[in-house]
């Protein structure tokens, strides 16, 4: 069966879910063990030579947590190509920032709930 990621990206991804941010420590405590509307997730999913911060496999459904370094214009043609990539994979793609994660929680939540019915 052909591998559907890189052997990097494998070991990234290992060594990311023992280093998350604080971020997406939170994000996780509310997807993980299927805990938002039964949908099951998983962290730090490697996908051809990049990592998804959190990916629902049935619905193809990506969400990427963004920190203030993604905000500079290297990061943000990186991050263009990165998700112009994951489409192309069948993947939608949600970027939400970190400041959304601390300070509006419930909208990121639903944001998420609402795309996965749409999906």
């Amino acid at each position: 069966m052909k591998r559907l990621y890189t052997r990097q990206a494998l070991n990234n991804s290992k060594e990311l879910r023992s280093n998350q941010t604080d971020c997406e420590n939170i994000l996780w405590n509310y997807l993980r063990a299927k805990r938002l509307n039964n949908i099951k997730f998983r962290r730090q999913v490697a996908i051809g030579k990049y990592i998804a911060d959190f990916v629902n496999l049935g619905k193809k459904l990506i969400i990427e947590l963004d920190g203030s370094q993604h905000l500079n214009e290297e990061n943000i043609i990186y991050d263009k190509i990165r998700t112009e990539y994951l489409k192309q994979h069948g993947y939608t793609v949600l970027r939400f920032y970190d400041n959304d994660i601390l300070n509006n929680i419930e909208a990121v939540l639903n944001i998420i709930v609402e795309t996965h019915n749409k999906l």
